[in-house]
C-alpha cells in the first residue's frame, strides 16, 4: 500500500524505491503472495509509467489460449461448470413445453455453455424445440472483428446437427452493448425467450465513469423491454470499482489474494495452464484495475448485492430457486474439489466462494409483478 500511496501523492521516487522492494519478494512462479506481488508491481510500474492502458490491451490473449484456460478452469474450479449447470437447468425447465427457444447470449465468447444444454432438448419428451441462439459479443482486433463470434455459430450448429435440434443464429458483434436495439434481436412471437449473461457484465461502463446514463442500467432496461421468460446473470463479487485509486486498490487486493490462494491450492505451481490463467486472465485484470482510469478502466466488479438492486431496479423479480435443485448443486461442488470452495443460497442467489469469502454469485430473474417458483 506504501508504494500506491506514494503514487497518489506524487512522490515517484519513493514510489520507485518502494517498487524495487516489492520486486525483491515476487514472483510468476513462486507461492501464492509471490505471484499476487508480482502481477500487482507490473500495475504500479505501469501507471507509475503511465503506460497502463497499453499494456493492459497488449495482453490480450489469443483464442487458442482462452479455449485451454477454459478447459483448466472447469476442470480445477466449481465455479463455471455450477453456474453453467444452473443457468441451463433453469432455463431447461422454462423451455419444457415451448415449440421454439430464443436464447440471448450476452458476452457469448466461444458458446462452452450451450453444448450441454443442447444435448438436453434432444433428450426433451414429444421432441427439441427449434433454438434461436443470439451471440452477442465484442469486436476482435484485426481485420475480422466478428470471426470467433461467427465460428462460435458454426461449432454450436454441428452440435445441434449431431443431436437433432432444428438450430438458427444470429451474430451481433458491438462494442457498446447499451447501443443494442430490440430490431437487432429479431424476437420472434411465440418463442420462449431466454437471456443469459455469464460474468460479462462487469465490463459494462456505470454512472462513476459516465455520469447518470449508466450502460449497465441501460442493458438492464434493454433486457426489460426484451420481456424474456427468464434472465440468467451469474456475476463476479467484487467491489474494485471504486473512483479513488487507493479505495480500489485495497479492494483488489484482498479480492486477488483469495484468488491466487484458490489457484495455489489446486493446481500445481509449474502447470502451464495455470501460469497462463494467472498472466493472461488475473495479471491482465489487476493491470487495468490498478495502472487505467476513467472510461479506460474497464474491470469493474460490483458486489452480488449491487447487481440484486440494479436489477430490481430494471423491473425484474427473482424467482425462487427450488431447494432441490440447490441441494444437487451443493452435492456436485462437494465431489472432488478442494473442501475450502465455499457454496451458499439464499432462495435467489447461489454464492460459490473460498475460504469464507464470496468470489461469485448466479440468479434468475423474471419480468414480471410476481415472484415465480422453479
Amino acid at each position: 500500500m506504501g508504494c500506491a500511496q506514494s503514487i497518489a501523492a506524487a512522490e515517484y521516487r519513493d514510489a520507485a524505491d518502494q517498487l524495487q522492494k516489492i520486486r525483491q519478494h515476487s514472483s510468476p512462479t513462486g507461492n501464492a503472495n509471490q505471484r499476487m506481488a508480482n502481477y500487482f508491481a507490473d500495475g504500479l510500474e505501469a501507471r507509475l509509467a503511465g503506460t497502463g492502458t497499453k499494456l493492459y490491451l497488449a495482453l490480450s490473449p489469443d483464442n487458442s489460449i482462452i479455449v485451454e484456460m477454459l478447459k483448466s478452469y472447469l476442470t480445477s474450479w466449481p465455479f463455471m461448470r455450477l453456474s453453467i449447470l444452473f443457468a441451463n437447468r433453469m432455463i431447461f425447465e422454462v423451455a419444457s413445453k415451448g415449440a421454439s427457444l430464443h436464447i440471448i447470449d450476452f458476452g457469448i465468447l466461444h458458446g462452452i455453455q450451450w453444448p450441454t444444454l443442447i444435448r438436453d432438448l434432444s433428450q426433451r419428451p414429444g421432441g427439441p424445440p427449434k433454438l434461436r441462439i443470439t451471440g452477442i459479443e465484442l469486436p476482435q482486433p484485426g481485420f475480422r472483428p466478428s470471426q470467433m463470434v461467427e465460428e462460435t455459430g458454426c461449432r454450436l450448429a454441428k452440435y445441434c446437427d449431431h443431436f437433432g435440434v432444428p438450430f438458427e443464429y444470429n451474430a451481433i458483434t458491438i462494442t457498446n452493448w447499451e447501443r443494442l436495439k430490440l430490431d437487432d434481436l429479431q424476437l420472434v412471437s411465440g418463442e420462449v425467450i431466454a437471456v443469459n449473461c455469464l460474468l460479462r457484465f462487469k465490463h459494462l461502463l456505470d454512472e462513476t465513469a459516465v455520469g447518470a446514463d449508466s450502460p449497465r442500467d441501460a442493458v438492464l432496461n434493454l433486457i426489460r423491454e426484451v420481456n424474456p421468460h427468464i434472465y440468467m446473470q451469474t456475476v463476479t463479487n467484487g467491489s474494485q470499482n471504486s473512483p479513488f485509486f487507493i479505495s480500489r486498490l485495497r479492494e483488489a487486493l484482498f479480492f486477488y489474494s483469495a484468488i491466487f490462494d484458490l489457484l495455489d491450492a489446486t493446481l500445481p505451481r509449474q502447470d502451464n495452464q495455470r501460469l497462463n490463467l494467472e498472466k493472461e486472465v488475473v495479471g491482465r485484470e489487476i493491470m487495468n484495475i490498478v495502472a487505467c482510469e476513467g472510461k479506460e478502466r474497464l474491470q469493474r466488479h460490483e458486489t452480488w448485492k449491487q447487481w440484486h438492486s440494479r436489477i430490481m431496479r430494471a423491473g425484474f423479480k427473482p424467482m425462487v430457486i427450488n431447494p432441490t435443485l440447490a441441494k444437487n448443486l451443493r452435492r456436485r461442488a462437494m465431489e472432488g474439489y478442494n473442501k475450502d470452495f465455499l457454496f451458499l443460497d439464499d432462495g435467489n442467489w447461489i454464492m460459490q466462494g473460498w475460504k469464507g469469502r464470496i468470489l461469485g454469485g448466479s440468479s434468475c430473474w423474471v419480468a414480471g409483478r410476481e415472484t415465480h417458483n422453479l
